[in-house]
């Protein structure tokens, strides 16, 4: 069975920044592996994009540029926010807001993001909203273990069970 559109696909696999022998930023093993629906749209296209027809036992390994990755930093993304909005009943919690901590945050559709704080003043923090890996180009190798039809229930829902 080849990878294609509502097959469940479960992959091991080793990302690297830049190239092949960046620094490890993810390495996914057999006993853990990745497991997501192709063709859900929850993955980034360009990465689906290069698994596509594979089956399981094949081997795989393929650059995405940050471009077809998570993009370049912006700094649209580095906002200033005002600290009253991490009290909760009236106190920010000791330590939250420290250089370098990531807070989840949510805007007002509903839409959560990690902001990792760069910045604590006397009325504002500064947040970095940028994914931890903009600006990168992301170096994939690794090995499909299993591809399977997904269920109804899975496509239905558009994620794994």
């Amino acid at each position: 069975m080849t990878i294609s559109n509502e097959k469940v696909v479960t992959l091991t696999y080793e990302l690297r920044v830049d190239n092949n022998k960046g620094d490890v930023v993810e390495s996914v093993k057999v006993d853990k592996p990745f497991v997501f629906l192709y063709g859900a749209g929850t993955m980034l296209p360009k990465f689906e994009e290069h698994l596509k027809d594979l089956k399981a036992k094949d081997k795989f390994e393929f650059l995405l540029k940050c471009e077809d990755a998570y993009g370049k930093a912006t700094e649209e993304a580095v906002m200033d926010l005002p600290k009253n909005i991490f009290e909760v009943e009236g106190k920010v919690e000791e330590g939250l807001l420290a250089e370098g901590n990531v807070i989840p945050m949510q805007n007002d559709d509903g839409n959560k993001f990690n902001g990792v704080i760069m910045e604590v003043g006397d009325e504002n923090v500064k947040m970095d909203f940028n994914h931890p890996l903009a600006g990168d180009d992301l170096h994939f190798a690794g090995v499909v273990v299993e591809v399977r039809d997904a269920s109804k229930e899975e496509i239905d829902h558009g994620h794994v069970h």
